[in-house]
């Protein structure tokens, strides 16, 4: 099961800890940093799947991190949510234009911050969803780990299972090998870009006796797509 690394900016240590429990309790990984540059170096070593975000931290603010991260093309697409105790309408505009995909005024319940994050995750990151997600006959249960195609079990290993997950959720958009290796594999891990051609095989080979091995294309000098044309 493809589990979403949170990646909690706070610097009040009682807040972060009762945050990285909850987010723990709800299946996610926690990392934890208290200020930009402790984020900053957690967000070189690999990229986190959303961001808790606080508002007021030492140093650089929350929302002078959050402008950067949106300026810089290897991070402008990691989902945020700012944290923070300002209720002024002004200050929401101004976390919202900042880069933030949404805003929750302190205190918050456990339960309507993890309802956000996996509002925001189902938006900006479907594939990171527990979501069953179907397209044409394909069924695929990340809480299950379990695939099936026009009604038979595929059998997948965990790199083929992420791949069509990935897939199954970005529906008609071409990737690159370059970018399934991000967002797939990770930005961290660093294999070759042919690696990912056996894995597609491998995943046509696993839908073919269904007949649906057909939904994985290759776009001849751009990469691949799942499409149902």
């Amino acid at each position: 099961m493809t589990t979403a690394n949170i990646l909690i900016v706070e610097d009040e240590p009682a807040i972060q800890e009762l945050l990285a429990f909850n987010v723990a309790q709800c299946g996610f990984r926690a990392t934890q940093s208290y200020d930009v540059p402790s984020a900053l170096a957690e967000i070189n070593r690999a990229l986190p799947d959303l961001i808790l975000l606080d508002w007021m931290l030492p140093g650089t603010s929350g929302v002078e991190l959050a402008r950067r991260l949106r300026a810089d093309q290897r991070t402008r697409d990691i989902p945020i949510i700012m944290l923070t105790a300002r209720t002024d309408e002004r200050d929401k505009i101004l976390g919202l234009e900042s880069g933030a995909d949404d805003y929750i005024t302190k205190p918050f319940s456990p339960r309507e911050l993890m309802a956000r994050i996996r509002a925001v995750l189902r938006r900006r990151a479907p594939q990171m969803s527990e979501e069953t997600v179907r397209v044409e006959g394909v069924e695929l249960s990340p809480t299950t780990h379990r695939v099936s195609a026009n009604g038979q079990i595929v059998d997948l290993g965990p790199t083929e299972f992420r791949l069509l997950h990935f897939f199954m959720t970005h529906v008609e958009r071409v990737y690159s090998r370059a970018q399934l290796l991000d967002q797939v594999w990770g930005d961290h891990v660093f294999v070759e870009e042919r690696t990912v051609d056996v894995h597609i095989r491998r995943l046509r080979q696993a839908l073919e006796p269904s007949g649906l091995d057909n939904l994985v294309q290759t776009v001849r000098g751009s990469g691949y797509r799942f499409s149902r044309e």
